[in-house]
């Protein structure tokens, strides 16, 4: 869809000091350094990237094409390409994407839900991989 020199540009920020408290829809680009109490949702119609920084309080759904958090987010998390949970990402809710990249000290506290495209191009969730633990 897009790669690091062809992002969209950021055009939207919620300062840090500031709080919202409602839905908000932004397109292209948005960048959130304050609180928001409410749904983030990126526009579908063109790419979309969104940046929770390390400051940044989320309690609310988001959604985005490409979501990179550094900050805390209480709710799930859904990014229609690419996720990038950076060290200080506390992520509590489940989270989709299609690509992961997740740093050292990031911490989901729900569920991965990696998304494919089966072959007729529709998305569908891949099942949730379960892990045994040897007890003996």
């Amino acid at each position: 869809m897009f790669d690091r020199k062809k992002q969209p540009p950021i055009k939207s920020l919620i300062a840090q000091g500031c709080q919202i408290d409602g839905n908000f829809s932004f397109a292209e680009g948005l960048r959130v350094d304050g609180e928001l109490r409410g749904n983030i949702t990126g526009t579908a119609d063109r790419p979309s990237i969104l940046v929770i920084s390390e400051t940044a309080l989320v309690k609310g759904e988001v959604l985005a094409d490409h979501i990179i958090v550094n900050g805390q987010v209480q709710g799930p998390v859904h990014a229609r390409r690419m996720l990038e949970l950076q060290p200080k990402a506390r992520i509590t809710g489940d989270v989709t994407y299609k690509m992961l990249e997740m740093h050292q000290g990031a911490l989901v506290d729900g569920r991965l839900c990696p998304i494919v495209d089966n072959v007729q191009g529709q998305v569908e969730e891949k099942p949730t991989l379960k892990l045994a633990a040897n007890n003996s």
